[in-house]
């Protein structure tokens, strides 16, 4: 190589290639997005048909209480509302007699204003003669006890119409507290079957039918129940009056031992025992064959909460409309039905008793007979009849 040429220097690149650098800070931005992420949430499980069917069966019931409690605001509203509108009549009338009074008041100061200059002797002298000064002084004398009469009567109507004013705020106040209580319960009402129905409008179709299925399931099951305690009773009580009769035959056969006296004499106490039963027992027969037949004419209406009738109703405005069929006025509210008359066994029901259900006393119906009643159920069914072991039984009354 010749001397005078150089070898050519390579030159270095420092800067890495263009891709790989790019390729790299890709890498690293999605590790740090990946490392700053917060893991996505689990779904949460949906429910199962039978859980739903649990849970809209406690919004509805849930939503019965609530019910009861806009019934009792509602009556203790209207309630108010009458003794409000009594009491500013009242104060009114009041008012007037205070206006009345005082406008006496003022017709006598006048009077007093006009004649109050002139002294006694000068009213001598003015005379035309004595006896009439005196005249004038016994007119004076009365109208002074006038002006007092009037002034006890303005204070008494004046003290009449401040305590019926009193009366009026503290009613208008306990209106408001009522009114603010049924608009409470009311949204209680909706919102809990607003609940309900955005569970059921999650279901599909399967779904759907297959709750149906469930609810057939359960009123079935319900109906076997009842049907087979139904039976049961009927056979404790046909072993019990079988007893009975045997028991009276061999009291029979001891009394025909002994002398035919003694057997008159308990003739005759037998006689008078069913006579009196027999009694009591058509009286309420006949109350509840007309509680029955307004009942069964209900059947097919819907359940709507607050309804008394005639189109629709909630469990205690049926059971309210159909005593007042037989001429019992019943309260409102489950809660104050449950008071009313007398508490019976489930074992001793008779057709027309009420029955009531849940722990909080919620719901109620009208017993019919083998273990069955007719009531107004829940939002989206219609007055049916239905076994009352359907649901938990807390106890029973006859209102007559």
């Amino acid at each position: 190589m010749a001397s005078h040429r150089k070898p050519r220097a390579r030159t270095r690149t420092t800067a890495p290639a263009l891709g790989i650098t790019t390729a790299a800070f890709a890498s690293v931005g999605l590790l740090a997005q990946t490392a700053g992420a917060a893991p996505a949430a689990p779904s949460a499980p949906k429910p199962t048909v039978e859980e739903v069917q649990k849970k809209v069966d406690d919004l509805y019931r849930q939503a019965g209480t609530a019910t009861q409690k806009y019934n009792l605001a509602k009556e203790k509203t209207d309630q108010q509302r009458k003794s409000v509108d009594g009491l500013l009549d009242a104060v009114a009338e009041r008012t007037e007699k205070l206006n009345e009074a005082r406008r006496k008041l003022g017709n006598y100061a006048a009077a007093q204003y006009r004649s109050g200059s002139v002294t006694p002797t000068a009213a001598l002298l003015l005379a035309d003669s004595p006896q009439a000064y005196f005249d004038q002084n016994r007119l004076l004398d009365r109208m002074t006890e006038r002006q007092q009469t009037d002034v006890t009567d303005f204070e008494t109507q004046q003290a009449a119409a401040s305590k019926k004013r009193a009366e009026a705020t503290r009613s208008l106040e306990s209106l408001t507290e009522s009114q603010a209580s049924l608009k409470s319960s009311k949204q209680d009402v909706q919102t809990k079957l607003a609940e309900a129905r955005e569970l059921l409008s999650r279901l599909t179709t399967q779904e759907k039918a297959r709750l149906a299925a469930l609810e057939k399931k359960r009123e079935a099951e319900a109906r076997r129940k009842a049907e087979a305690k139904a039976e049961a009773e009927a056979e404790a009580e046909a072993k019990a009056e079988a007893e009975r009769k045997r028991r009276e035959e061999a009291a029979q056969q001891d009394e025909s031992d002994t002398g035919a006296g003694t057997g008159a004499g308990t003739g005759t106490g037998a006689g008078t025992g069913t006579g009196t039963g027999t009694g009591t027992g058509d009286a309420y027969a006949a109350k509840a064959e007309k509680v029955l037949a307004f009942a069964r004419a209900q059947i097919g209406k819907p359940y709507v909460w607050g309804a008394a009738g005639p189109t629709s109703y909630d469990c205690s405005g049926l059971t309210q409309g159909a005593w007042k069929a037989a001429g019992v006025d019943l309260p409102r509210t489950t809660w104050d039905q449950v008071k009313v008359g007398t508490r019976i066994a489930t074992d001793n029901l008779k057709p027309g008793d009420l029955v009531f259900f849940y722990d909080d006393i919620s719901h109620v119906g009208i017993y019919i007979g083998a273990g069955k009643m007719i009531h107004a159920p829940k939002p989206g069914a219609y007055v049916r009849e239905e076994s009352i072991y359907y649901m938990p039984v807390y106890g029973s009354v006859r209102p007559a």
